[in-house]
C-alpha cells in the first residue's frame, strides 16, 4: 500500500460521464481519493453520500474529492443519479490504480476467500505525495476525520 510521503504514480481513469481524469490535470490541489468495493451497497452508499454532503466542506479547503471502484462508468452514473452525489467517481474496472495503491488485496467472508477492494482513502498533496492514509476504513464518521486531517495539513 502507498504510504506516507510516496510519490503518486500518473493515473488516468474514465469518470463516471466517460470522461478521461488524469493526475497530471489535477496536480496542484489537493485530493482525497478514496477507494471502495462497490456502488449501491450500504458502506458504499452511506460513504460516497457522506462525501457528498461534505463537499462544499473539502471545496472550501481547495480539495477535489474522487471515489474509486472498479465498477464501470455506467454503473457509477446510475450510483451518482440514485443516490444525487455530486461527487465524481472514477472507473477502475482493470483494477490498475487499485493494485498500485495497494487496496485490491486478497478479503475473507464467511471463510470464503477472494480478491477485493479494501476500503481505503488517501490524501493527495499538491506535490502529488502521499500525504495521508486510512486502510480498512470504518465508514460511520470517516469523512469528518479526512476533514480534519486536511486542514491540520493546511494549517
Amino acid at each position: 500500500m502507498l504510504e506516507v510521503e510516496n510519490s503518486v504514480p500518473d493515473f488516468c481513469l474514465p469518470n463516471q460521464d466517460e470522461e478521461e481524469i488524469c493526475l497530471r490535470d489535477i496536480k496542484g490541489r489537493w485530493i482525497v481519493l478514496y477507494f471502495y468495493p462497490k456502488d449501491n451497497t450500504p458502506g458504499c452508499t452511506t460513504e460516497a453520500c457522506d462525501f457528498t454532503a461534505a463537499l462544499p466542506d473539502f471545496e472550501g479547503l481547495e480539495a477535489i474529492v474522487l471515489g474509486v471502484s472498479p465498477d464501470s462508468p455506467e454503473k457509477h452514473r446510475k450510483f451518482i443519479e440514485k443516490k444525487e452525489l455530486k461527487i465524481t467517481l472514477l472507473a477502475d474496472e482493470e483494477k490498475e490504480l487499485c493494485t498500485l495503491f495497494g487496496v485490491w488485496q486478497l478479503k475473507k467472508f464467511m471463510g470464503k476467500e477472494y480478491m477485493g477492494v479494501v476500503r481505503s482513502t488517501f490524501i493527495i498533496d499538491p506535490e502529488g505525495k502521499v500525504a495521508a492514509v486510512w486502510s480498512k476504513v470504518r465508514v460511520k464518521g470517516h469523512v469528518d476525520t479526512v476533514k480534519e486531517k486536511l486542514a491540520e495539513l493546511q494549517a
